[in-house]
């Protein structure tokens, strides 16, 4: 499961920059990581663990903007298509899961 959080926040104040890059790093404490300025990924071994992690992300959310989470499955990640430029750029591996016997 993954869990991809997007986001458009004012920054023309010092207080809304101030709110736009505490929320960034908010979420890379939170193990995110960065795949565009306003868009943060992160790998979720299950969906109650993503639903967690959306209720942290809400009880934080700066007070303007706009912040939208999405959960897709390992299945639906395999889809994305990367491109720089007009060369393809090979798709990012899934990080290993720990298997206790």
């Amino acid at each position: 499961m993954w869990l991809q959080v997007i986001f458009d926040l004012p920054v023309k104040t010092r207080s809304q920059r101030k709110n736009a890059t505490g929320f960034r790093k908010m979420l890379l404490d939170l193990g995110f990581d960065m795949e565009q300025f306003s868009v943060y990924l992160r790998f979720c071994p299950d969906k109650n663990f993503a639903e967690k992690l959306t209720k942290d992300i809400e009880r934080q959310l700066p007070p303007d903007g706009s912040v939208k989470m999405l959960m897709f499955t390992d299945r639906q990640y395999e889809n994305i298509r990367v491109y720089k430029g007009k060369s393809k750029n090979p798709q990012r591996e899934n990080p290993a899961q720990l298997s206790i016997f």
